[in-house]
C-alpha cells in the first residue's frame, strides 16, 4: 500500500507500470477512475486478444499472467451479447443455491475442522481452516468428489501466486474440470456443473469448464484471504475487537470493512484500451493493458478523506469489482466467510494470537497479498473421537433445504450431524443481545 501512495504522489489516479516479464502496463489507482474503467467496456474492454505486447510476440508462453489473463470462453472475457449470454447462464445457475442451506454446510465443515484442532490448545488458522473450508465448500457446490480438494488448493495457491508452477496448476485444474463435466454429463446432480449444462444458454463443455475454472479460482483464493484478514483483524486490533464484541459493529459489518482496508485482490487484472484515450490526463494507446489497484481505490481521499471512519454497512468498496462484470459470487463469498468465523468464535471465543502481531508474514504476488499463517492458542476443549473421526472421512452431501440422503459412489449415505456445540460464550451473549435490539 505504501508502494501505491508513492506511485499516487507522482502520477497520480493513473501510473506507468511494469508488469511481471517487463511488460508495460497502466496500474489505475483512483476510485473514480476504476469505476470509469469498469462500467465503460466499450472504451476498455476485457478481452485480451487485443493486447499489442501480445499481438507483438513479446509475452513468452509460459508467462506465469497467462493463465490468469490469457483469453478463455467465459463471461470475463466477454462484452456485450455474449457476455450478457454467458453471465445469464453463470447468475441463474448460481442462483438456485439455498443461502440458508449454504450456510447450513459451512457450519458443518467448520465445526469438522475445528473438531481436528480443538483439544490441541493451539492451531494455525490459515492452513488448517481458512485454506480448507472454502474449497471443502466450492468442491460439492461445483459437485466435485471432496477428496480433489486439497490438490486444488495447492495447485490454485500456485496459479495466483504466478510461480513457476503456474502453468502446470492451471493444466491441472483445467483437466479435473473437463473430467467433472464429461462426468456430469450422465450422472447430473444439484450442483454448478450440471446445471451449467442443463441451462437454456446452451453452453458448450469447453465454456462450462471455463466458468467452473472461473468460481473455482476466484471463490477459493479471495474466500481464504478474507476469512484470513478479518481473524486477524479479530485477534490483533482491539478497538476492532471492542466494536464487534460490544455490539457496535456485526460479523458482517466486520467483513465488509475489512473488504474495505484490506481487499481479497488487491490489484485485479485487467482490461485493454479498444483504441487511443485518455485516462486521469494520461494518454493511453489502443491495446495498451490497465490492471486495477482496487486495494489504493479503497483508500482514495475521494472516498475516504478519514480512514477511522468505520465503512459498516457500506458495500460500495471495489473488492468485488464493479460493472457489468462485478464478481457474481460475491454473496456466496459473504456467506462462508461470515458464517465460518462466527461459529469459529463461538467455539473458541478465548482464541489469542500466540506470536507477536510484527511477526506474522505475507506472500504477496502481482494481483493478492495474503497472510502466510496466523497461529493462536486458546484452553483445550474436549473433543468427541469418534466425531473427529468421522470429520475426516469423505462427506458428499450436497447443500440444500433439506437433509435427505444422497446417492454416493453406489451407496446412500446421510449427511454428517455436526457436533453438539460447548457451552454457550460470550459471543453467543452478544449475539442474542443485538438481535434484541
Amino acid at each position: 500500500m505504501r508502494v501505491f501512495e508513492q506511485l499516487r504522489a507522482t502520477h497520480g489516479a493513473v501510473a506507468p507500470v511494469l508488469l511481471t516479464g517487463d511488460l508495460p502496463g497502466w496500474l489505475v489507482l483512483g476510485y473514480r477512475e476504476i469505476l470509469e474503467v469498469l462500467r465503460t467496456p466499450s472504451r476498455f474492454t476485457h478481452d485480451s486478444r487485443i493486447w499489442n505486447q501480445l499481438r507483438e510476440n513479446r509475452v513468452p508462453q509460459d508467462s506465469p499472467m497467462l493463465p490468469v489473463i490469457a483469453w478463455r470462453p467465459d463471461c470475463r472475457f466477454a462484452d456485450g451479447e455474449e457476455h450478457q449470454r454467458l453471465r445469464d447462464a453463470i447468475n441463474e445457475s448460481m442462483g438456485r443455491f439455498d443461502r440458508r442451506g449454504i450456510r447450513r454446510y459451512v457450519t458443518r465443515f467448520t465445526h469438522q475442522l475445528i473438531d481436528e484442532f480443538a483439544s490441541d490448545g493451539h492451531a494455525e488458522l490459515v492452513t488448517q481452516f481458512a485454506q480448507q473450508l472454502p474449497m471443502l465448500v466450492l468442491t460439492q457446490l461445483l459437485g466435485m468428489p471432496e477428496e480433489y480438494g486439497p490438490r486444488i488448493v495447492e495447485a490454485a495457491t500456485e496459479l495466483v501466486k504466478g510461480s513457476e508452477k503456474a502453468v502446470a496448476s492451471n493444466q491441472y485444474i483445467m483437466e479435473v474440470l473437463a473430467e467433472l463435466v464429461a462426468r456430469k454429463h450422465t450422472a447430473p446432480g444439484p450442483d454448478l456443473a450440471s446445471w451449467l449444462i442443463d441451462h437454456p444458454a446452451k453452453l458448450n463443455d469447453e465454456e462450462i469448464v471455463n466458468h467452473l475454472w472461473l468460481a473455482l479460482l476466484a471463490a477459493n483464493e479471495n474466500t481464504t484471504s478474507l476469512m484470513a484478514s478479518t481473524l486477524r483483524m479479530v485477534l490483533t486490533d482491539q478497538r476492532f475487537r471492542a466494536s464487534l464484541t460490544g455490539g457496535h459493529m456485526t460479523l458482517p459489518d466486520a467483513v465488509e470493512q475489512v473488504l474495505w482496508d484490506e481487499p481479497p485482490t488487491i490489484v485485479i487484472p485487467a482490461r485493454w484500451a479498444t483504441g487511443d484515450t485518455e485516462l486521469a490526463e494520461h494518454s493511453i494507446r489502443a491495446g495498451d493493458i490497465l490492471v486495477l489497484g482496487v486495494g489504493a481505490g479503497n483508500v482514495d481521499s475521494v472516498v475516504r478523506p478519514d480512514l477511522n471512519t468505520p465503512m459498516h454497512g457500506n458495500r460500495s468498496h471495489l473488492a468485488f469489482g464493479g460493472g457489468p462484470h462485478e464478481c457474481p459470487g460475491r454473496d456466496v463469498a459473504r456467506a462462508i466467510a461470515d458464517t465460518a468465523i462466527d461459529t469459529l468464535l463461538m467455539r473458541l471465543p478465548d482464541a489469542q494470537l500466540s506470536v507477536l502481531e510484527d511477526e506474522l508474514s505475507w506472500r504477496s504476488s502481482s494481483w493478492t497479498r495474503h497472510l502466510m499463517a496466523l497461529p493462536v492458542q486458546f484452553a483445550p476443549r474436549r473433543v468427541d473421537p469418534a466425531s473427529v473421526a468421522h470429520s475426516r472421512r469423505s462427506i458428499a452431501v450436497r447443500p440444500g433445504p433439506d437433509s435427505t440422503p444422497v446417492e454416493v459412489a453406489g451407496t446412500t449415505q446421510s449427511p454428517p450431524v455436526p457436533p453438539r456445540r460447548p457451552r454457550r460464550s460470550w459471543w453467543h451473549s452478544v449475539k442474542r443481545r443485538l438481535l434484541r435490539s
